[in-house]
């Protein structure tokens, strides 16, 4: 049985969340959520909440016990840009992109 939880349109760049999302896939839950929480990076909380999501999902909705799921993937797929502008020299505008992320975290009991 899988289960799925969503995060949506979270800010940061998904090149900066892909790296803890590569580290989360494969593993147990408990081991998973040792991983995102003793990381530092601001990815690592998000990661977290969403991880979190889904193992109430699993237990609540599917009545599964968390200690036999396993992170099936952990994927970061790009949202929304928000494009922004800073004035420049001589009249100019330079680009600034704020980019956001969605998070993706399907746990399975096989």
């Amino acid at each position: 049985m899988d289960v799925k939880a969503v995060t949506k349109y979270v800010r940061i760049s998904p090149e900066k969340a892909r790296q803890i999302g590569r580290l989360l896939q494969g593993k147990p839950v408990n081991e998973a959520l040792a991983v995102v929480t003793l990381s530092p990076r601001k990815a690592a909380r998000l990661f977290e909440k969403t991880l979190k999501s889904a193992i109430a999902n699993a237990e609540h909705n599917n009545k599964i016990d968390a200690s036999d799921l396993i992170v099936k993937t952990a994927v970061v797929g790009p949202g929304p840009t928000l494009k922004r502008f800073r004035p420049r020299a001589r009249g100019m505008a330079g680009r600034i992109q704020k980019k956001t992320s969605h998070f993706t975290i399907i746990l399975t009991d096989d």
